[in-house]
Order: structure tokens, then C-alpha cells, then sequence
């Protein structure tokens, strides 16, 4: 059976059976949320203001220079596109079409669920949460989940698209607007531009190292920051959600499109990848580049690289080669655990009272060890967890808290397992 068809017919409250999980989406998901962690890492390690401009308080040479590159070429954006587009595909899953009450009522307590895990994964762990701002995003793209295939990658696609060329076209006009000003204005401009200095940020470094208390303090006032900014991102993360929606309703996830559209996105994003690795690398070397801002211009495709990503990792799975794409499955199937386990893992390494207090103390170069460390954690802890349970322990209290009663984890319990993990 057809797994668009699947989840319209099964009955109200029904979620799917292990060997009915969609490979795909759980592959996909565990690609995604391991790649969050590569851009996470930074706001864990440091306070929100290191990433404000201004003084970087380590050296941005060999491995520092070398770690930050890579974290901003293949990761920065492509991640969290790709989990912002599947979080679509969930709303879906979970709630059904608009005309099934009882499914929809199901999405509305896990929405409201996932909202009250977000303020306290942000305000009592670390401010840069995204589980509150996918919660009030769901609410609208619940509205339109039942529009078919062909309107939600119309709409979806073209609002990404016209984002995606105003973030490539600004870095490239903005430079020429600029140099159309005159030199006084350039350099007034300049002195208004908000800056911290090196001092500045160490000392908010010492204050998150010096207590429980001043670091969530410190904390909450990045939270507040986060959660404004993130309000102006909801143009950008509701069409995304309903580009990943209409790219399951169509079967492009599922892999059924012909092989040579998948081919040729792949094609497309590694081309862009490759050319904003290049003039990134030249840029950061102090190399002169074509045109000033080529290289953020390039970044700015994000999304046209997170879907090169998708359609290489179906390609693979397509043709002979699940066996390597299935080690993501685990860790897709329990992405909600993950994501939460890496903070707690993260803010117990750098600024909980009771880790080692790495704090303001690793460059993007010594992260990425850090980062390799916990993949490799939940690449191994995933599939052993999934051996004896039916989905990750926080899938667990999550769907008791969604359901309003308690439902068996234990595979030898169960019968049945979530179909989605966010």
C-alpha cells in the first residue's frame, strides 16, 4: 500500500506498525538531526553574543578556521531546512486530513505538548530551542494539510524560492548599494553596526561558569533574543513545511519520482556546494573573490543544497546501497530524543555546574570532536535502545502526554509504534 494512502485509511488514532515505518523519512530525519548538532555546537559552547559581530574570542587559523568553514558550508542551513521540511511531512502524519476530528484534535495536544517541551528545553537548558517555534508554525500548516501535492509545492516552493534569491541577490547588490552611498555614509553606517568585544564575551563566559543560577539567567536573556528573532522566521519555516508536505503527498521522498530528477537536483546541489566551498575557502584566506559577497550569495541556496542532500541519500537507498543509508534509520526513529539528548549532553559539557565547565574554552576546530563523539554515541545507543523499546524515551512520555494515558513501550508490550518522532 501506497504510504500517502496508508495514513488516510488506517482509523482515527491508529499510528503506524513498525514494518510499515516509512524508510525514507526516518533515514532522512537521522541525517537531519545529526547535522543540526555540527551548527549547534557553536551557541552551546559559546554565549549568543560571540555570534553578534565584532571580536571572535579564538583565532580563526588552522583547525579553528578549518572547522568553521566546513560547519558553514556543508551544514549551516542545509540541516535545519531539511527538518523543518520534515516536521511538515509529520503534521500530516500524525493528524490526518482536516476532516478527520479526532486526528485533529490528537495534533493539536501534540503541538501543545511539543510547545510546553520547548520552554523548558529553552528557559532550563539552553536558549537556542526550536521546539516552541515549530509548535505555533504547526498550528498554521495543520490549516492547509490536506491541500494536494501539486498547491503545496506551488506555494511552498515559491515562497522558499523567493527567499532563497533575495538571500542570494543581497549579498551581491548590497556591496554595490553601498559603494553608491559615498564613503561618509559607508562609514557611519559601519560605526552603527552593533559590536562586542572580546571582554564583553568573556565575561558573559563567566557568568555561565559560575553557577546554575547566573548561567540561566544568562540563558533566558538568549532566549528572549531567539524567540524574538524566530517570530520573523515563520514566513520562512511554513512554506518550507509545506514544500516537505507536498514532497511526500507527491512521492519525491518515497523516491517514485524518475531517477534522472533525482540525478539532476543531486547534480544541481553539488555544483552550488561546490562553488560556495571554493569562494568560501577564498574569502576566509583573505583571497579576492569575483564579486564581493559571491560567497554568501552561494549560501544563500540553502535549500537548493538540502535537497541535492535528499535526493543523493535516496538515490543511494534506491539503487542497492539501504545498507549504508539504514544506519540513520535508528536515528531518525528516535530524532526527539536525540535532538533533547544532545543539549543535555552539551550544556553538561560546557556550562552546567556539575560537567567540566568547557565553556568559552573550544574554537570551532576542537568542537567538531566533541561533535563526532556524540554521532557516533547515537549512532550506536539508537539501535540498541530500538532493540528492546518501541521508540525513544521522550517519543514515550511525549505520546502519554498526547494520548492522556499511559501506553506501552516495551516491544514485547506493544503493538503498534508512533509513525513520526517530530
Amino acid at each position: 500500500m501506497a504510504a500517502a494512502e496508508m495514513t488516510q485509511t488506517q482509523p482515527a488514532l491508529a499510528p503506524v506498525a513498525p514494518k510499515d515505518r516509512i524508510f525514507n523519512l526516518d533515514m532522512l530525519r537521522g541525517w537531519a538531526i545529526l547535522g543540526i548538532l555540527a551548527v549547534n555546537a557553536m551557541a552551546f559552547a559559546w554565549p549568543i553574543s560571540a555570534e553578534m559581530g565584532g571580536a571572535k574570542p579564538f583565532a580563526m587559523e588552522g583547525a579553528n578556521l578549518v572547522g568553521h568553514w566546513v560547519t558553514d558550508v556543508f551544514f549551516a542551513d542545509k540541516f535545519r531546512t531539511l527538518f523543518t521540511m520534515l516536521f511538515g511531512v509529520s503534521v500530516f502524519l500524525v493528524g490526518g486530513e482536516r476532516s478527520d476530528a479526532a486526528r485533529g484534535k490528537l495534533l493539536r495536544r501534540r503541538l501543545l505538548w511539543l510547545g510546553v517541551f520547548g520552554l523548558i528545553h529553552g528557559l532550563a537548558f539552553w536558549y537556542g530551542d526550536i521546539l516552541l517555534h515549530y509548535a505555533y508554525c504547526g498550528f498554521l500548516v495543520m490549516l492547509v494539510r490536506s491541500w494536494p501535492a501539486k498547491r503545496l509545492l506551488w506555494v511552498g516552493g515559491l515562497i522558499t524560492a523567493m527567499w532563497a534569491i533575495i538571500a542570494v541577490a543581497v549579498p551581491v547588490l548590497g556591496p554595490m548599494v553601498m559603494a553608491s552611498m559615498g564613503p561618509e555614509f559607508q562609514a557611519q553606517f559601519k560605526a552603527n553596526q552593533p559590536k562586542v568585544s572580546t571582554d564583553e564575551i568573556m565575561a558573559t563566559v563567566e557568568l555561565f561558569r559560575s553557577g546554575y543560577v547566573p548561567a540561566m539567567m544568562e540563558n533566558a536573556k538568549g532566549w528572549a533574543m531567539v524567540q524574538f528573532f524566530s517570530l520573523f522566521l515563520i514566513p520562512i519555516s511554513v512554506p518550507l513545511m509545506m514544500l516537505g508536505l507536498g514532497l511526500f503527498k507527491s512521492g519525491y521522498l518515497f523516491g517514485r519520482s524518475p531517477a534522472w530528477i533525482y540525478v539532476l537536483v543531486a547534480a544541481f546541489g553539488a555544483a552550488n556546494l561546490a562553488l560556495f566551498g571554493y569562494y568560501a575557502w577564498t574569502e576566509l584566506n583573505g583571497g579576492a573573490l569575483p564579486l564581493e559577497g559571491l560567497d554568501s550569495a552561494l549560501g544563500g541556496a540553502a535549500p537548493l543544497i538540502t535537497l541535492g542532500y535528499v535526493s543523493a541519500l535516496i538515490l543511494l537507498t534506491r539503487f542497492g546501497l539501504k545498507m549504508i543509508t539504514s544506519v540513520l534509520v535508528p536515528v531518525g526513529r528516535m530524532a526527539f530524543t536525540n535532538y533533547l539528548t544532545q543539549t543535555l549532553i552539551m550544556t553538561s559539557l560546557f556550562y552546567m555546574p556539575w560537567g567540566p565547565l568547557w565553556f568559552g574554552t573550544m574554537g570551532p576546530g576542537a568542537l567538531w570532536g566533541v561533535v563526532g563523539a556524540i554521532w557516533i554515541v547515537q549512532l550506536i545507543w539508537s539501535p540498541l535502545w530500538l532493540s528492546v523499546f518501541q521508540m525513544g524515551p521522550l517519543e514515550w512520555v511525549w505520546r502519554c502526554l498526547t494520548y492522556g494515558r499511559m501506553v506501552p513501550i516495551r516491544k514485547t508490550a506493544a503493538v503498534r509504534a508512533d509513525p513520526v518522532s517530530v
